[in-house]
């Protein structure tokens, strides 16, 4: 029987900063866990540590880094960077671990910790349950070394420089962003830095927004959950393309010169068909979830290829990748990852793959888009105040099941929680708008009622 992790959700530990698990003790053992865990052979290791602009990182940065040392390996420091960033930084400089902490799309009164291993990969259940049972033991007195083996710490300065220079790599030599507008909303993230310099340095004419951090203003009406201001943005400058993304910078939606915005499954149905039709999908599969539009489906299956789906998480999509030898793979929310390029969902990246499309074939995102006509879908969140499993609660098992036959072969309808925030999230496709959201409608009072 699989143990079940108590700590790590779908995207590593979340929660309200400075309440549990969110705290700069527990940020303090999980650094002393992570050091623990990556500490195999007799030699100095490395673990790299960068965030995003929270007010609470400076606190569990900190943290961190003192567990981390306090086992005698040594710290890189990259302060703001995208989570694609420290991922990339891990792996270019051969440390042993990335460490990230944000808490992606979520308010800045939250915050999270997840972990790269040093190919760049988030880390598999079977470490996380290692980490959590290192916390569990209180293994960490006896292997705690003293005098010149404690850890040290020091700044990558050039971490920002490193990362533009690789994103813009992501991008075809011959080819320049000559001519075109982009407006980009940096959610007063982690990308408010790098973002605009990449494009700016491949010929664009850029328009940021969101680039104004003051560690509380993170994904407040602004990036890739709230499109409205760079919608706004593209109609005031006349921009070809906007490009929204998240807290991190790990996903992206974008706004076409008409104001349509576009979310993940567009992005890759533009990307996997473009690879299709030039032969490099490999096993012409795109990989993406069970949240992704049916609409996904039928766009890649008419351009000749097949769409695999896995559970919600991105850590589950680059799974599959790498079971199958895929090299294209995402989420609806706008995580794509393109193996080609990088190990890990990139908003920056993922922006450029479109672009290049948008420029070698002459066409505008408004263009691009036509080839995928999506299914109405309705997608419900409801708080809970706790979680348990959803089907063995009667009443919501039953009006589940009730839905799904009235949707028949027309639709789909399922439950599940979110695996970052305390939320029950209800999704409903089908032909009729008016009809699913009526179902999906029904669906969350019932939640609410049980577990609200």
């Amino acid at each position: 029987m699989k143990t079940a992790k108590k700590l790590f959700g779908t995207d590593g530990i979340r929660g309200v900063a400075n309440i549990e698990p969110m705290t700069a003790e527990t940020a303090l053992r999980l650094g002393r866990a992570i050091a623990y865990v990556f500490k195999k052979e007799p030699r100095r290791h490395r673990i790299v540590i960068g965030k995003d602009t929270r007010l609470s990182g400076y606190m569990l940065e900190s943290a961190m880094l003192s567990g981390v040392c306090s086992m005698g390996v040594d710290v890189l420091l990259v302060g703001p960077l995208p989570t694609p960033g420290i991922a990339f930084i891990t792996s270019s400089m051969r440390a042993d671990a990335g460490v990230v902490i944000s808490a992606s799309h979520n308010p800045y009164q939250d915050n999270g910790i997840k972990f790269f291993s040093r190919e760049g990969l988030k880390l598999p259940d079977k470490l996380e349950l290692e980490i959590e049972g290192f916390l569990s033991d209180f293994r960490d007195p006896s292997h705690r070394p003293t005098a010149s083996e404690v850890g040290k710490a020091c700044r990558i300065d050039d971490a920002i420089g490193r990362y533009v220079v690789f994103a813009k790599n992501t991008f075809p030599k011959e080819m320049t962003l000559d001519g075109l507008k982009i407006a980009v909303d940096c959610a007063n993230g982690a990308a408010y830095k790098v973002a605009p310099e990449v494009f700016y340095e491949l010929g664009a004419e850029v328009f940021p927004i969101g680039v104004r951090p003051d560690g509380e203003n993170i994904n407040h009406d602004c990036g890739s959950l709230h499109p409205e201001a760079l919608r706004d943005e593209v109609k005031r400058t006349g921009a070809d393309i906007g490009i929204a993304l998240d807290g991190d910078g790990d996903r992206c939606v974008l706004v076409d010169g008409q104001g349509n915005v576009l979310d993940g499954d567009h992005l890759m149905a533009i990307c996997a068909r473009t690879m299709l039709k030039e032969g490099r999908l490999r096993g012409k599969t795109l990989v993406t979830t069970i949240m992704s539009n049916s609409g996904l489906d039928e766009a890649v299956k008419k351009a000749g290829g097949r769409v695999v789906r896995t559970d919600v998480g991105d850590r589950y999509v680059v799974e599959e990748m790498l079971k199958g030898g895929y090299n294209l793979g995402g989420e609806q929310s706008g995580h794509i990852v393109f193996f080609d390029h990088t190990t890990t969902g990139d908003g920056i990246i993922s922006a450029l793959q479109v672009l290049s499309v948008m420029v070698r074939k002459n066409k505008t995102l408004f263009e691009l888009s036509k080839v995928m006509a999506p299914r109405p879908q309705v997608l419900v969140n409801v708080r809970v105040k706790k979680k348990v499993p959803l089907l063995e609660v009667p009443a919501i098992a039953n009006a589940l099941k009730k839905t799904i036959q009235r949707l028949k072969t027309r639709g789909r309808a399922f439950v599940r929680y979110s695996g970052t925030e305390p939320l029950a999230r209800i999704t409903v496709e089908g032909e009729s708008r008016d009809e699913i959201e009526a179902m999906a409608g029904e669906l969350a009072d019932i939640v609410k009622r049980e577990l609200g």
